[in-house]
């Protein structure tokens, strides 16, 4: 066992728990302490329950104590992202609109990951409606990296990255419509994992007309989040879309512990956008991610074209503004969005039907082409972001200043939210500063379990769980 509590991953905390050697209250009150010492200065949560959360932990220490079959991460705290819905639980969507909102209800993954034993500590940190890749907002202000507290933490699951890299949390639940998981795990020196397009349910109200968001874990280890995915994975009746299940008796947690085998890597370096160049940090982190793959044995080579139409991002930028236009937002109310939110539900309002169709249809085309483009390759590695982590402030004040900026930052994400591709980010590199840069490694649909293997044999030949932060 590590030298404190929050040393121990979460595998190693639930095994823990199954052999009495810690408790589940001892757990919680442990990341309790960690939040209640380092969140005011990080912004990981928006809000925390203490008393709920050790009132589930009681209830799991009588489990165990009475002995009978335990789910497999009891008493493993976690904490879900303020996109999600949970009952009897402030959920803001990070927006001064919804400061007060209370739902009634759980969202499919908040009971799943309750039913698989773990202890949710409260509410992460998310920019208004999920919307930025970065994490700001008018209730807790902005999630900062722990590596260094002037830059952001990425977003929009800059929160549940926050936490889980400053030990408050051994992992945490994140969605991505956009790059939301892959970027603040990349700025956090954390791994992530963005499932495929119906692997995790959305139910019951998650909008799912433009198939774009998807959710998934951020943990310090491989073994860590592919154990979440297992508890979030499955369908729930009447879902628009299902992703291929395991073959019987298989897990992902199984496919972390089993070679990868050879594999031919694609090598994609152009995000396909017009004049975004990358940061010299974050073309050696991607170039030496591609030596560590060919010294393990795998065939990496460019992709001979780049199947990125022109069209492609125009098209999602009208998707994504669509997103907007449904906000639960009443006409006295949109004073207190932010200039981002505003902007994107202004452009969102003003589109026709029939361009909104189009750009549809342009992303529905563009993701057969580029699936069939590649399928020659068994993952594609790619960078996550153009820069290293920008400073607090970095993305202004003005909405569509910001969006800009954040397009030009997040150029390689989205691409596969809307192909609908698994995709995950590695944390192999550090900067001379001591900031970490995530590479991304995208699978083939619904082949998480090739991602998950080879992210384990990578953490094996570069261990990076027991590197931290200062504070930690």
């Amino acid at each position: 066992m590590g030298t404190q509590l929050h040393d121990l991953t979460a595998l190693e905390q639930a095994a823990a728990v199954r052999a009495r050697e810690v408790s589940p209250t001892e757990l919680v009150q442990h990341c309790l302490a960690r939040i209640e010492a380092l969140d005011a200065a990080l912004g990981a949560f928006l809000t925390v329950t203490p008393e709920r959360a050790l009132a589930a932990a009681a209830v799991a220490d009588r489990a165990v104590l009475e002995g009978g079959e335990l789910p497999p991460l009891h008493g493993v705290p976690t904490a879900i992202k303020d996109l999600n819905n949970t009952a009897g639980v402030r959920t803001t969507f990070g927006s001064a609109v919804l400061a007060d909102f209370v739902p009634s209800f759980d969202d499919a993954v908040v009971a799943k990951l309750a039913a698989a034993g773990t202890i949710s500590l409260g509410k992460t940190n998310t920019p208004e409606f999920g919307f930025p890749c970065y994490t700001d907002n008018a209730l807790a202000g902005p999630a900062r990296s722990p590596w260094d507290p002037t830059l952001l933490a990425g977003g929009s699951s800059g929160g549940a990255a926050v936490a889980v890299a400053a030990g408050m949390l051994p992992f945490a639940q994140g969605s991505d419509g956009g790059g939301s998981i892959r970027i603040p795990a990349g700025i956090n020196g954390l791994f992530g994992i963005k499932p495929s397009r119906g692997r995790v349910s959305n139910a019951p109200l998650g909008s799912e007309t433009t198939g774009l968001g998807v959710q998934g874990p951020l943990a310090r280890t491989v073994r860590d989040a592919a154990a979440m995915l297992d508890a979030m994975a499955g369908p729930v009746s009447g879902d628009p879309f299902w992703a291929a299940p395991l073959p019987p008796g298989e897990t992902f947690l199984g496919s972390a512990d089993r070679a990868p085998g050879r594999l031919r890597i694609g090598r994609q370096l152009e995000s396909g956008m017009s004049g975004v160049e990358l940061d010299p940090q974050v073309r050696a982190a991607f170039e030496d991610a591609s030596a560590l793959l060919a010294d393990l044995g795998h065939d990496v080579e460019d992709l001979p074209a780049t199947p990125l139409t022109p069209e492609v991002f125009p098209a999602f930028e009208v998707v994504w503004a669509l997103s907007a236009t449904t906000l639960p937002v009443g006409p006295g109310q949109v004073g207190q969005l932010r200039p981002l939110t505003r902007f994107l539900r202004e452009r969102g309002l003003a589109l026709g039907a029939r361009e909104v169709m189009e750009a549809m249809a342009t992303l529905r085309l563009f993701s057969r082409r580029f699936v069939q483009a590649t399928s020659g390759f068994d993952v594609l590695l790619a960078p996550v972001c153009t820069m290293p982590p920008r400073p607090v402030g970095w993305f202004g004040d003005d909405g569509a200043t910001d969006f800009a900026r954040q397009v030009e930052y997040a150029a390689f994400p989205a691409v596969y939210n809307v192909t609908g591709q698994p995709a995950v980010s590695v944390p192999l590199w550090w900067t001379p500063e001591g900031l970490p840069i995530g590479t991304m490694l995208v699978g083939r649909p619904a082949d998480e379990a090739t991602l998950i293997s080879l992210s384990a044999q990578l953490e094996a030949a570069r261990p990076w769980a027991d590197r931290h932060p200062a504070l930690w």
